[in-house]
């Protein structure tokens, strides 16, 4: 018996929205303002259905899971 099991089955149906949506977390962590205004035309354009729109939030959701790595502190004097 484990008791904290990490083990998760949640595997996305559609691996291609899955990765745009981390595509989309990795741009939206960066700023990068281009590629979010790109992907969000892409889903725009293209009817998402339930399964798409899931697999794309996993996606997103998995890149967002990992905590961002602390900047260091400016040492010059």
């Amino acid at each position: 018996m484990r008791f904290f099991s990490r083990s998760n089955n949640d595997t996305p149906s559609n691996s291609e929205m899955a990765e745009l949506g981390r595509e989309y977390a990795i741009a939206k962590r960066h700023g990068d303002r281009k590629t979010v205004g790109r992907i969000n035309r892409q889903i725009g354009e293209s009817g998402m259905s339930d399964s798409d729109r899931t697999s794309f939030e996993q996606g997103r959701e998995s890149y967002d899971s990992i905590p961002p790595i602390p900047r260091g502190r400016n040492r010059r004097k």
